[in-house]
Formats: structure tokens, sequence, C-alpha cells
């Protein structure tokens, strides 16, 4: 009788962690979707703000087309992109569309004192700036929630949650390359 009791304690136990570890594994992975859907609002307010910015270059670079196409080209394809990797890969051709708009600007001197521009560019920044920290945010996030799943006893638990591996929030390294290098500016 008394074996049967502590055969009972223990199974009751091990149910009780088993209890915790599925409920920290949910909890991780709410702060995930919490910390994608931050990286999402700062993508929308990137992606609202870029056709301004666009417009107040059309009336100084008009001739500019290529590079204003493919900034807009760019956007919607990075707005359309749907999970941490594929918004990655389209959000790098996007920074390296950004970033020979830039570039272009530099070839207008008029458009460089324009205000609204200067105020276009502050306002992307400050997005970028947000933007860099969710990104940061999300992939911790994935990291912790990733490590509880992979672990024992969350390698165990996990599964009967339906829990698999989350992508971190990548730009790809071809991305990466085109946005480091700066496009040259022709007079």
């Amino acid at each position: 009788m008394s074996g049967a009791i502590i055969f009972l304690g223990f199974i009751v136990i091990v149910i009780f962690i088993a209890i915790g570890i599925y409920n920290r594994i949910v909890a991780l992975n709410q702060r995930c979707d919490q910390a994608f859907a931050d990286v999402d609002v700062q993508l929308k307010q990137r992606h609202d703000l870029i056709p301004n910015l666009v417009e107040t270059v059309k009336g100084y670079a008009s001739h500019e087309r290529e590079t204003l196409d493919a900034v807009i080209t760019a956007r919607n394809a990075a707005a359309s992109a749907h999970g941490p990797s594929a918004q990655g890969a389209a959000e790098g051709v996007l920074g390296a569309a950004l970033g020979k708009l830039f570039a272009l600007a530099e070839a207008y001197p008029d458009l460089k004192a324009n205000t609204n521009f200067l105020e276009l560019q502050r306002e992307l920044s400050d997005i970028e700036n947000k933007l860099a920290a969710a990104r940061r945010f999300f992939n911790n996030a994935v990291q912790e929630f990733n490590t509880s799943i992979q672990q024992i006893p969350g390698n165990v638990v996990a599964p009967l949650g339906g829990y698999r591996k989350k992508d971190y929030f990548e730009i790809p390294e071809t991305s990466r390359a085109s946005i480091e290098t700066a496009p040259a500016v022709k007079f």
C-alpha cells in the first residue's frame, strides 16, 4: 500500500513538473509572437513612410526612375512578405534600395536641403533604430524559446503541444553585402 502511494506521489510530481515546463514553453511562445508583432509594427511604419520619401525625391530627381521604381518594388515585396525568414530577406533588399535612394540624394543639393526630405529621412532613421531594437528583442525571444524546447525535459514536452523551432529575423548574407556596399553616384 505504501509503495502504491509513493508511486502515485511520484506520478503527481512528474505531472506537475510537465505542466510547469509546458506553461513555460507556452509563455516563451507568446513572447516570440508579441516580439514579432512589435517588429511588424515598426516595419509597417517604415513601409508607410517610404512612398512619401519617394514622392519627395521624385520632385527633384524625376529622371532617376530606375532607382525610384526599385525602392517602390522592394517596399511592396517587403510589405507582402510573411514570416521572419521571408521578411528578413525582403527587408534586406529594401534596405539596399533605400541606400541607393539616399546616395542619389547626394547628387541633388536642393533635395538635400529640402526640409520635407530631411524630416522624412530623420523619421526613417528613427524607425530604423526602433526596428533594430525590435529585431534584437525578437531574436532574443526566439533564442530563449528554441533553447527551452531543445533542452531536456522541454524537448519531451514541446512536441506534445506541437511546438517547433522558430526562425530568427535575419538579413541574408547576399542582401547584407549589398547594404554595406555604397552605391555609385553619377553626376
